[in-house]
């Protein structure tokens, strides 16, 4: 008796496919892609949240069109993404994409079985003419030692000193061995010395006591870790940046126009940095938010702090750093004025001007 496939399936329960028959048996892959997912029953956006893949590039996956994907590694990985969300076999997905759409930037390679054939012909000669170049080069290196080997011969020297011959000459009895001198004094430079009431007098400042100098050393701000480039550099040229986006691992970072254009992608090795323009209103979507390091103004300002990031968050903190750094130059400014007339009126009140009485008139002659 014949059991047709719909009963078998509802007393079985649900039985899918094979993922590999239903991404290879379709006419392309973007058909594949489109099949499974009318047969989910899910829309584009739903599985563009999912996947955390722009809906234009699933749109542009399902028409095959892969002229408008970004660089290779990155199509790869939204295939992969892609078939997984459907539940199909993720590898196979990527294969057939690799052969449906070249990579035009492999050369091509002579085949692997001639080039075999050749080294297995002539794999005897090149034996014999490396034993031959082998034998030559310990022949001569042979040759050099021998020749270069002379017979002993007497000394030149015509008769031998009688202290040489023999040490009666010497008085064995007259050296000693002294105790050990002690080590010389380090070089030390001494503190210069400044006569109390000194400074004071000519400058009208007094010196700064201990405790002030322990306070004006704990109030200095540490200096934070600078950037230090170690890659390849992206983006604005260094004049014309204040935020620095640098890898200290491999991970894949998405710059993205407000409109949804993308406007930088790349995966970027450990030392990579790319550098924000000035003003950019984007945001940053990467793939591991501790495999990025944000450097503001040429300062470390910690990791990346999500996946996906507005870059006017990092242009504000460094408007912001920028109008602090000015506003405490001024400060400084001013407060060097004041020392420097305070300095002044004192140095005016402790040596006060002599008064010059005024030179009378020459007398002048009767007329």
């Amino acid at each position: 008796m014949a059991v047709k496939r719909g009963a078998a399936s509802a007393e079985l329960g649900p039985r899918a496919e094979p993922a590999e028959a239903s991404v290879e048996d379709a006419l392309t892959l973007g058909d594949a892609l489109r099949a499974a997912r009318e047969a989910s029953g899910r829309s584009l956006a739903e599985l563009s949240s999912q996947t955390r893949v722009h809906t234009r590039y699933l749109t542009a996956i399902e028409q095959n069109d892969f002229s408008i994907l970004p660089n290779r590694v990155f199509s790869i990985g939204y295939v992969r993404s892609y078939a997984a969300a459907l539940g199909l076999d993720d590898q196979t997905a990527v294969e057939r994409f690799k052969r449906e759409s070249p990579d035009p930037t492999v050369p091509l390679q002579a085949p692997s079985g001639i080039a075999y054939e050749d080294v297995k012909r002539n794999s005897g000669r090149l034996a014999a003419v490396g034993g031959v170049l082998l034998l030559a080069v310990v022949g001569w290196n042979i040759f050099q030692r021998v020749s270069l080997v002379q017979a002993p011969r007497p000394s030149d020297i015509a008769q031998v000193p009688p202290n040489w011959a023999s040490d009666k000459s010497v008085d064995k009895a007259g050296l000693r061995l002294s105790a050990p001198e002690p080590a010389p004094a380090d070089q030390t430079v001494p503190q210069l010395y400044v006569t109390p009431g000194l400074e004071l007098q000519m400058t009208g400042v007094a010196p700064p006591t201990p405790e002030q100098l322990a306070a004006a050393a704990a109030s200095v701000t540490p200096v934070r870790r600078a950037f230090n480039p170690r890659g390849a550099l992206y983006g604005a040229p260094a004049t014309a940046s204040q935020v620095v986006i640098q890898a200290s691992k491999a991970a894949n970072i998405v710059v993205r126009l407000p409109d949804g254009r993308v406007l930088f992608a790349r995966q970027l090795a450990a030392g990579d940095a790319w550098r924000a323009p000035i003003g950019l209103s984007a945001t940053l979507d990467v793939s591991d938010p501790t495999a990025f390091d944000v450097y503001i103004n040429g300062e470390y300002a910690g990791a990346m702090p999500a996946l996906q990031v507005p870059l006017s968050q990092f242009n504000a903190r460094a408007e912001a750093q920028i109008r602090q750094a000015a506003a405490e130059s001024a400060a400084r400014a001013q407060q060097a004025q004041a020392a420097a007339q305070a300095r002044v009126a004192a140095q005016a009140r402790a040596n006060p001007a002599p008064v010059t009485p005024p030179v009378p008139a020459p007398a002048q002659p009767a007329q």
